[in-house]
């Protein structure tokens, strides 16, 4: 962040920065230990010469099921693969998500381990990406990569034509991925929106037939969801175009259909998790997001936002977040326009996320405001969050009936250690984002920009563009300003360096 207002357009955009560089320095810099424990290499080693077993004992054989994955472009480390059914004689439909199966690849305690634990997630910069197990794993052996024999975690569920979901459960399995698919070309082709030839010649009529009931399957969730009060963002982000290690531009990216679909479907796959820790009565980690501290101010946004209608809304003294989604739904459907900031500015004053312990014995476990969900718990992911990768160990105790592999006091450290890393991690990632951004910027300088209070605090008063979606700090006219405030601005002063982008209020 900038410190020192600007009184004059100016930018410092070296030719030639070291976008790798900086990213493996900010993480240092933030506390991440990137060398090596000891035993790794040997490890690592030993897993890679070890045979590939056909089907491990007790593990269903899935591998002649369609199953399909669907990422980012460039993504190599897949931790999900999907499958549907129609259930016979009902309208219901049958998912079933396959998880990687991390837990049974690295043992708990080894050094690979150790290293996971200490990281506790990989963290992705514009140009270099940190992981917290080694590429030969996470894109590798435990990758549920196209066309290969992997071990992974069933979570399996009904669900019903009102959105419900019945018959949840898990199980050990043996899976093969038929087809790894792009966000891109799925949302596109989901959507009707653009020419998807280009799906269409990779992928048989059967697996398109699959992704077409996967989607129905999320769209009933995703709606059912909404009913109960679960929030619903959508806003675009300005992402860097990098080549060559040059950030040679930004692209604004939306939410599309498949995404919306694989992000229901892990929800369900997550709450299907910790609904079966909490019926065995077994500890584990939940990923909460509280009611929200500044309530009040979320109120009075969106009372501001309704004062044209010829009735303004009113929130309810206390949270309540289906009231909340009620207007946000409406809020889009009707203002497009000014939707994104305001969106923006409530995500700011929910707050992050974080993990908590959930003990076995506790009747009412902490819940997920955001999700309108009682039980959550990441476990989607065991490839890149090392809290995924305890609750699978803990899932793996509870289908063998064994005792618990971590004390709650363990949980509770694993927890704040996860939540610890997890805010460094967004540091060093929105400190990598905004290098991106400013070199992106560094010709925009004097160029005029509506734009919404994202921060106000200590550290100073930070605001969010609109187009491109980009933050800084607003070095000058800041005074008397709140998060949510809708203001015009000019851009004054770039720095890559740095990853200042410094803005001053204007009245233009």
């Amino acid at each position: 962040m900038s410190t020192t207002a600007q009184s004059s357009p100016s930018h410092t955009s070296p030719d030639h920065f070291d976008f790798a560089a900086s990213a493996a320095q900010e993480m240092q810099q933030d506390g991440f230990d990137l060398s090596p424990v000891a035993g790794c290499a040997a490890q690592l080693a030993a897993i890679i010469a070890k045979p590939a077993e056909e089907v491990a004992d007790g593990r269903a054989d899935l591998r002649t099921l369609l199953w399909s994955s669907i990422d980012n472009d460039s993504s190599r480390d897949l931790d999900q693969v999907e499958w549907a059914e129609s259930v016979p004689d009902s309208d219901a439909i049958r998912v079933r998500v396959g998880i990687a199966d991390v837990a049974a690849t690295v043992a708990q305690g080894s050094p690979i381990d150790q290293f996971a634990q200490r990281q506790s997630q990989t963290v992705y910069t514009a140009v270099r990406n940190f992981p917290m197990l080694p590429f030969a794993l996470s894109t590798g052996l435990t990758s549920l990569n196209p066309h290969e024999d992997r071990d992974a975690l069933v979570a399996e569920f009904v669900v019903a034509a009102d959105g419900s979901i019945t018959d949840r459960r898990i199980l050990a399995a043996r899976v093969q991925n038929r087809a790894q698919f792009a966000y891109s070309r799925v949302g596109s082709w989901l959507s009707g929106d653009a020419d998807a030839a280009d799906l269409m010649l990779t992928a048989s009529s059967a697996l398109q037939d699959q992704l077409r009931l996967q989607d129905q399957a999320a769209q009933r969730l995703r709606i059912h969801r909404r009913a109960a009060g679960a929030l619903d963002f959508r806003r675009a982000e300005a992402m860097p175009v990098v080549a060559d290690g040059r950030v040679m531009s930004l692209d604004s990216t939306l939410h599309n259909r498949a995404m919306d679909m694989i992000e229901d479907l892990m929800i369900a796959a997550n709450e299907t998790v910790a609904t079966a820790l909490s019926a065995a009565k077994r500890s584990g980690l939940r990923r909460v997001v509280k009611n929200p501290e500044r309530w009040q101010r979320i109120a009075d946004l969106v009372h501001a936002a309704s004062s044209n209608l010829p009735m303004p809304v009113t929130l309810p003294a206390q949270p309540d977040a289906k009231a909340l989604n009620d207007f946000l739904c409406s809020e889009r459907e009707h203002d497009p326009d000014h939707y994104p900031d305001l969106a923006l500015a409530i995500i700011k004053l929910m707050g992050a996320g974080e993990y908590v312990l959930a003990r076995g014995d506790d009747p009412d476990p902490p819940g997920h405001f955001a999700l309108a969900a009682q039980d959550y718990a990441h476990s989607t992911a065991p490839n890149r969050r090392f809290a995924d990768l305890v609750t699978q160990r803990i899932v793996h105790a509870m289908l063998a009936n064994a005792p618990a592999p971590y004390s709650d006091d363990e949980l509770t450290a694993i927890a704040e250690h996860c939540n610890d890393r997890d805010k460094a991690a967004r540091k060093v990632e929105r400190a990598m984002l905004k290098r991106a951004q400013a070199q992106a910027l560094s010709h925009s300088i004097g160029q005029h920009y509506k734009a919404i209070v994202t921060g106000a605090g200590p550290k100073g008063t930070f605001v969010r563009v609109l187009q491109p979606p980009v933050e800084g700090m607003l070095v000058h006219g800041a005074a008397g300003l709140d998060v949510g405030d809708r203001v015009n601005v000019t851009l004054v002063h770039t720095d890559t360096a740095k990853a200042f982008i410094d803005f001053a209020r204007s009245d233009s």
